[in-house]
């Protein structure tokens, strides 16, 4: 009984923090389709039209980074910035890449609890959308 309980209880606990952390952000890559490890993540927010650093982090082996927004801390309305440090990232893959970062600008109004930015790269080209 107790063995089944513990896969159980590790998906609700990754499931509970996960939501409680309204930012999270994906990497893959699109040459190969695998995901993109040890992209460095800067989130910011516009105040006062200045951008205020809240926190930094580096994708996981799966590309992820599953609580990028400070914790402890409300997660207010308003504009921020998640700059994804490609460049970086291709150089140290030994990779050109056209983009040194891509900077994604969203807005935040309060109507959901959890924002998601997958982003998805190559050397020359990305896209991203707001996911869920």
């Amino acid at each position: 009984m107790i063995k089944a309980l513990v896969p159980v209880s590790a998906i609700f606990i990754s499931s509970f923090s996960f939501a409680q952390n309204p930012l999270s952000v994906h990497v893959l890559n699109l040459e190969n389709g695998l995901p993109s490890a040890g992209v460095k993540v800067i989130l910011e927010k516009q105040q006062n039209n200045q951008w205020k650093e809240l926190s930094e982090s580096t994708t996981n082996q799966q590309g992820r980074i599953t609580a990028l927004y400070p914790q402890d801390t409300p997660f207010e309305k308003g504009i921020y910035k998640v700059t994804f440090k490609t460049g970086e990232w291709f150089q140290k893959n030994k990779q050109s890449s056209f983009f040194p970062e891509v900077p994604v600008i969203f807005s935040v109004d309060g109507k959901l609890e959890h924002y998601h930015i997958p982003l998805l790269i190559s050397p020359y080209g990305y896209s991203t959308y707001r996911g869920n």
